[in-house]
């Protein structure tokens, strides 16, 4: 008797492919946690490229989770971003292998307080990004210290 080998999706290479060419969700996560550095920075996808050697389409490919980030290419992300490595993950779901310990890591500004409170959508948000450009513009430390703990103290306790 011959024995007839059934092929399961794993094994189909159609399937394989399709798979290969989808965005993962993880992939996606870094490329959006890219936009927001780079846009909250005041730089464009042009610019990022430059920096990078790439052209701003690679730069969109990246920031949409299109084309997956290597090793070596998220290193070079972190140098000119300036921010670690680690951030590219922050604000990971537990679903996809995030954890509770490093979302609460203060990455983004660099504060001992958490920054609790805060979704992509405020962050994406006009006007925090001209705050946080303007505060970065501030040169001096102990003047943007001041600034920050000015605007702290502006807010509601809870």
């Amino acid at each position: 008797m011959k024995s007839v080998a059934v092929m399961n999706d794993v094994d189909d290479p159609a399937v394989k492919v399709e798979r290969e060419h989808r965005a993962s969700p993880i992939d996606a996560h870094v490329g959006g946690r890219v936009r927001l550095r780079r846009t909250l920075l005041g730089m464009s996808q042009e610019k990022l490229g430059d920096a990078l050697g790439l052209t701003f389409q690679q730069v969109q490919k990246y920031e949409r989770g299109v084309n997956r980030i290597g090793a070596s290419r998220l290193f070079d992300l972190a140098r000119v971003l300036d921010v670690p490595i680690g951030f590219f993950f922050d604000d990971l779901p537990p679903e996809m292998g995030g954890n509770s310990a490093v979302r609460s890591r203060p990455a983004l500004f660099g504060f001992a307080e958490s920054q609790d409170g805060l979704d992509d959508e405020q962050m994406s948000k006009r006007e925090t990004l001209e705050l946080v450009r303007a505060y970065y513009r501030i040169t001096e430390p102990a003047i943007r210290k001041r600034v920050f703990d000015l605007i702290k103290s502006l807010t509601p306790t809870d």
